[in-house]
């Protein structure tokens, strides 16, 4: 099972290094800010979730761009999927929920969507945009929906330009240890 934690490590150190969409950072920076955010948050069963928020990016080949193109990869469907059957539900469904949980923020924080990034806006645009009452109230009540609001605000605030982080080896052990026996 190491070799599906090096296959996602290496995924992220060689594809993820093009520019994260429309963001300052590429997608490698973008997931070790948001694992670094997770860890300084003391959330170590999410620190593996949020380094991997974004992995269906890369298996739908980040530079593409789709949302540029008007085109919702849904790639947080393709990330859960990948992580599923190694990492279990406790890193896959925050992982499949992180998008829900930016319509569900947008639906029921006034403040929220202003602190998004145009590209965030645009692709909310392409994901279905706010939720409305009843599919709020339906995202509230899943399992790891919580964890996915919290992988949401550190997947906002993980674009920094130059911040310094922890590197991808850094985070081989918790994936480790987060992988399904």
């Amino acid at each position: 099972m190491n070799e599906v934690v090096d296959n996602l490590l290496d995924l992220l150190s060689t594809a993820a290094v093009e520019q994260y969409g429309e963001e300052r950072v590429s997608q490698c920076e973008h997931a070790l800010q948001c694992a670094f955010l997770a860890e300084q948050a003391g959330a170590p069963a999410l620190v593996s979730a949020a380094l991997l928020h974004d992995v269906g990016h890369l298996i739908y080949n980040v530079s593409n761009r789709p949302a540029q193109h008007g085109i919702d990869d849904r790639h947080e469907e393709l990330g859960a999927c990948h992580l599923l059957g190694a990492f279990g539900p406790a890193v896959a469904e925050p992982v499949r929920l992180h998008v829900a949980a930016k319509r569900y923020l947008c639906a029921t924080d006034p403040v929220y969507f202003g602190r998004l990034s145009a590209a965030s806006v645009r692709s909310l645009e392409l994901q279905g945009g706010p939720f409305g009452a009843a599919e709020a109230a339906a995202f509230r009540a899943r399992a790891y929906a919580d964890d996915a609001i919290q992988i949401r605000l550190w997947d906002d605030a993980a674009k920094e330009p130059g911040l310094k982080t922890p590197s991808l080896v850094h985070y081989r052990p918790l994936l480790i240890a987060a992988l399904r026996d």
